[in-house]
């Protein structure tokens, strides 16, 4: 069996090249095809292949930093690869991957970590504060990009959502249901031993939908308590201007020393809107506990009632709410251990998700196999008992 994996893009490691990693763990040899990749060697070789298929926009100058302003291309480039030699297509999908053409014998399972969220949800944060004229040219090509992706994502034979959460968007844009596999994160059993540091923690990019700005607030109401800040990001400088005395900067970090600051954090402080969030899930793998935005992935990964629960939620991500949040920790700290922490993320292990990630695959190509093969008859009361049960 031919296989060939689709990514959109590659230039930097983040949680959809972690995916990427474990779905080449699946399917070990498969060719990776992506519209452009200006990663390592080194790189490359973590996550698992010494080279891939780039689309014609790998050719231009300086793409790994200009890619975002040629959107209006990347349709038209991830339709141009030819799947025609392989049994199963594999996309890994934030943006266009899910859109490559395949033939009729051929299986598209794709793993959506988001529908385009610029071009959905999205659309006006991301258009607030430009000019009127610069509004409506990026309304007119969101409107484009906005039908492609509905049509494109018609085209899988079996979408997979990395959380319910994007399982709900993915009905509304694309109008069909997915199936939930949740991102890999392994737990670490050392981390048992670590002593907590008495600071809490903010860990990711300094960019604005990452909320940072309000965790940095709410610790000047919090004079007593520290904060380390722990990433990188356009927000950098201004965030530094308005901190406090008790907030230390740590900036970029590579991932033993984050993991590290994880373990010995009293809690993680999450204040982001995520699809999934892998950030909650490695610090709960650290045993660390998280308070967090209580919308999007976050309530899928950190439990807030009973007596395994591994975190808080806060109502809003603002300083007086996300403040109410640590201070009711603080009250209520025993009823979190490191123990539960972990045993709750190992439910999203890597293991997992192989298992889970094979067995749809495996499925969904005896669905495709039994539809190409069958006669009509043999295939018209397996259709009405899927219509009647869905």
């Amino acid at each position: 069996m031919r296989v060939a994996i689709v990514h959109d893009w590659l230039y930097v490691l983040g949680g959809a090249e972690r995916v990427l990693k474990e779905l080449l763990a699946c399917y070990p040899g498969a060719d990776v095809f992506t519209l452009f990749d200006v990663l390592s060697d080194e790189d490359r070789a973590a996550i698992g292949f010494e080279k891939s298929r780039t689309s014609f926009l790998q050719r231009i100058p300086r793409i790994g930093k200009i890619h975002r302003a040629l959107l209006p291309l990347m349709p038209l480039a991830i339709e141009q690869f030819d799947f025609s030699g392989y049994d199963l297509v594999i996309s890994s999908s934030c943006a266009v991957a899910k859109g490559v053409i395949t033939g009729p014998d051929q299986v598209h399972v794709a793993y959506v970590h988001s529908p385009m969220r610029y071009a959905w949800d999205l659309q006006h944060q991301y258009l607030s504060g430009s000019g009127r004229l610069k509004q409506l040219f990026a309304r007119l090509l969101l409107h484009r990009i906005r039908t492609w992706d509905a049509i494109s994502g018609l085209r899988p034979d079996a979408i997979v959502a990395n959380s319910a959460y994007v399982a709900r968007r993915i009905r509304k844009a694309f109008g069909r249901g997915a199936e939930v596999i949740h991102p890999p994160v392994d737990a670490a059993p050392k981390a048992a031993g670590t002593p907590r540091q008495g600071y809490f923690l903010a860990a990711g990019r300094l960019v604005g939908y990452k909320n940072t700005r309000a965790i940095i607030e709410a610790f000047k109401l919090l004079p007593d308590e520290k904060l380390v800040v722990a990433g990188s990001g356009p927000e950098a400088g201004s965030l530094r201007a308005i901190a406090g005395p008790n907030v230390t900067f740590k900036g970029s970090v590579g991932d033993g020393e984050m993991r590290g600051l994880m373990a010995g954090a009293g809690a993680l402080i999450f204040a982001a809107e995520e699809d999934f969030g892998i950030v909650p899930v490695e610090a709960q793998a650290e045993g660390t506990p998280v308070l967090a935005l209580g919308r999007g992935g976050a309530r899928e990964t950190v439990v807030a009632e009973g007596p395994g629960r591994t975190g808080m939620f806060f109502d809003a991500p603002e300083a007086q709410s996300i403040a109410a949040c640590v201070n009711a920790f603080l009250a209520n700290r025993s009823l979190f251990s490191r123990e539960n922490c972990q045993t709750n993320a190992c439910n999203f292990g890597s293991s997992r998700f192989r298992q889970q990630f094979k067995a749809l695959v495996e499925r969904e190509m005896e669905r495709v196999r039994f539809e190409n093969h069958s006669p009509l008859e043999v295939q018209r009361p397996l259709r009405k008992q899927l219509a009647l049960a869905g």
